[in-house]
Formats: C-alpha cells, sequence, structure tokens
C-alpha cells in the first residue's frame, strides 16, 4: 500500500477533488493545499470571505467533577472563574517546558463539561499523553475527532456571511473567543468566533454530513474556497504560531515569546521549566525579521551576523502577499533578539540583510 493510501480523508475530500483542488499530504490527511491560486484565496480572507476545511482538527470533550482541576493541570493559560460559552488559547507543555501542543478550550454550559480542540499532526500522541495525565483525576475523556467535522469561514464578511446564508442571527451577538450552541438538521453545532488569519472568522462544528451540506450552501453563495496554502501565509502575517515550526518538543511558549498565555499564578506541568526560562534563562527565541529585499527566506535558512556567524534558523518565511514585503519567523540567539537588531538571511548562495521587528507583521482593523 502507497503512502498515499495509508493517508486519511476529511469528510469534504470529494468536495475538495470535484472543485479540482490541489491536494496533498498534510498531518497525515489528504487535504486541499489550493483551489484557484494561494494569492487568491489570501486576498478573498483580507478583503471579503473565505472558507476553509478543518475538519482534520481534532476534539476531545472533557467531564467530570475532577475536569476543571485536570484541564488547569495540564493547560498553561488559567481557566477557574472561566464562564461557559468562553474560549480560551494555551498550550500543554512536557515537564521540561517543551510544548506538547497549543491548543482551544471551550468551557460548554454543562457543568464540568470541557471541549479541547488540539492539531492535527497531534491528535493521537496528544489524546495519549492526556489520557496519561488524566489518571490522577476524577473526568472522563472522549476523543470525537473522527464524528465532527468543522469548516472556518474567516475574513471581513464572515458574520454577514453565517447569518445571511446559514440563518445564524446568533453570529452577531459573538463576542472575540466565544461560542454558542446552535442546530443544524437536529444536531448540535458549535459556533464560535476565533480563528487563525488574524481577521474576523466563525467555526461551526457538527457532523460530517451536515459539515458536508454546509460547505455546499457556503460554495453556492459565493464563498471562496480556501486552501492550506493560503492558510498559513495568513496565520504567519498575523504573527501566529503553526506547532511543528514555531512550537515543539524543543520550542517552549516562552521561546515563542507565549508567555502571556502561561498564568504562573497556577501550577500547571512545566511551571517550573518555564518559570527558569522567563527569568533569562533560555538560549533563543523566536522573532519577526523583515527583509530589504524581495528575496523569500524559507525555513530551515541560517540567520548570521555580518561576519557570517550563524546565530539562528527561519522557521516559517514568505514574501508577504499582504505587505509586499518579505518577512520571516526565526528563532534566533538571545543576545540578537532585540527590535532593530541587524541580522542576514543565507538564501541559497546570498546573504541579505535585514532587521528584527515585531512578530505580528499584519495589523487587522477587526473589533469586536
Amino acid at each position: 500500500m502507497s503512502e498515499t493510501e495509508n493517508l486519511q480523508k476529511t469528510c469534504l475530500y470529494d468536495a475538495h477533488v470535484a472543485l479540482g483542488a490541489k491536494m496533498s499530504p498534510f498531518a497525515g490527511f489528504m487535504m486541499p493545499i489550493q483551489y484557484s491560486s494561494i494569492t487568491q484565496e489570501h486576498l478573498a480572507v483580507r478583503q471579503k470571505v473565505g472558507m476553509f476545511d478543518v475538519s482534520h482538527m481534532g476534539e476531545v470533550f472533557v467531564k467530570g467533577p475532577e475536569a476543571e482541576a485536570f484541564i488547569n493541570h495540564i493547560f498553561t493559560n488559567e481557566i477557574r472563574g472561566f464562564e461557559p460559552g468562553k474560549v480560551l488559547y494555551g498550550m500543554m507543555c512536557y515537564p521540561d517546558g517543551g510544548t506538547v501542543d497549543d491548543l482551544l478550550v471551550y468551557r460548554e454550559y454543562l457543568a464540568n463539561h470541557f471541549l479541547l480542540v488540539i492539531n492535527a499532526a497531534n491528535i493521537d500522541k496528544d489524546f495519549a499523553w492526556i489520557e496519561e495525565q488524566a489518571k490522577a483525576f476524577d473526568c472522563k475523556l472522549d476523543n470525537a475527532s473522527p464524528r465532527i467535522g468543522q469548516i472556518a469561514v474567516q475574513g471581513p464578511d464572515a458574520e454577514k456571511t453565517v447569518i445571511d446564508v446559514l440563518g445564524y442571527k446568533e453570529a452577531a451577538d459573538l463576542g472575540f473567543y466565544t461560542f454558542c450552541d446552535v442546530e443544524y438538521k437536529g444536531e448540535r453545532l458549535i459556533l464560535s468566533r476565533t480563528g487563525y488569519t488574524g481577521e474576523d472568522g466563525f467555526e461551526l462544528y457538527t457532523t460530517p454530513d451536515n459539515i458536508v451540506e454546509i460547505w455546499d450552501r457556503l460554495l453556492k453563495a459565493g464563498v471562496e474556497p480556501c486552501g492550506l496554502g493560503c492558510r498559513d501565509t495568513l496565520r504567519f502575517e498575523a504573527g501566529l504560531p503553526l506547532y511543528g515550526d514555531e512550537l515543539s518538543p524543543e520550542i517552549s511558549p516562552v521561546m515563542a515569546g507565549l508567555g502571556m498565555f502561561c498564568k504562573f499564578e497556577k501550577d500547571f506541568i512545566g511551571k517550573e521549566a518555564l518559570l527558569d526560562q522567563k527569568a533569562g534563562n533560555l538560549a533563543r527565541k523566536l522573532v519577526g525579521i523583515e527583509i530589504e529585499d524581495k528575496a523569500i527566506p524559507r525555513a530551515g535558512y541560517p540567520v548570521q551576523l555580518e561576519d557570517g556567524t550563524e546565530v539562528g534558523i527561519v522557521t516559517t518565511g514568505y514574501h508577504s502577499i499582504s505587505l509586499d514585503k518579505s518577512i520571516c519567523f526565526a528563532l534566533v540567539d538571545k543576545a540578537y533578539t532585540a527590535l532593530d537588531t541587524p541580522l542576514w538571511i543565507a538564501i541559497r548562495k546570498k546573504v541579505f540583510p535585514g532587521k528584527v521587528v515585531k512578530k505580528r507583521f499584519y495589523q487587522t482593523n477587526y473589533k469586536k
């Protein structure tokens, strides 16, 4: 059996093929990279609205008397006092501070019920790790990933689209990082407002069959289907990390500049190691770099000083579609991470000058 035949397919696989999408392996799934072009899809989300198949993401339900205590133990952010209908972003860490995964935690309306949304590439690894940690707590876990499909609707017109096309007037009342329960054909649908593009956006979680029907309705209404290609360019411009690139077992939340999502007033796995790093005991930190040229800094390219000394490595890089600049994230030796520090990127056989800038390259006007 070939490697491709071993890949999983989301409930929307046939829809992608019918649209002529360029398909490629990603996180163990055969996923659409682009339909028209990455640039067209990227601009659709920045200027109007686009939709993504994110059914490959993982969903784990946690419930029980000690569900809150358990999640607070494995999650860097603070969920106590966190109201039903709210969503929180944070990380799960190993004792040495390395990142198990970054994830979203939804506090459900039923007491002691939570939803964890995890990265597709990490579903099996994460669930095994979560199961192991849960042994000391009175709670039950349900890896519902195969039973749930998900569409993300993103862009300035996302709210109007969800209301006008799907009839969910509740979308107008959702603040950023909140959700509500609605229905589609008698089945539960979780409607949330988070996003991974820097624009306004909604996520719809429900049964695979219903997701296929909702996708078709959005497509017929003229919503641009978008692939993983522009999902990456959009999240990168907005300064958002991708697990495996900007977070990993070797890259902690503090190294990635995500310490604001680590609440050190409470106890959680990895706290002591992260506190040590926060105090300055870390070798490298993630920075943004803007290059004085149109050459594209790809992941893995070396970051250097003017004399050629290597001080870091690019984790993600593009010539930005929205900004018309060559920019990248890079993991760089701590001594060279201050804003405006001059750095050079080795791209193929040439070296291009640049400087350290804020990691959020693109600023949206979206406010809710």
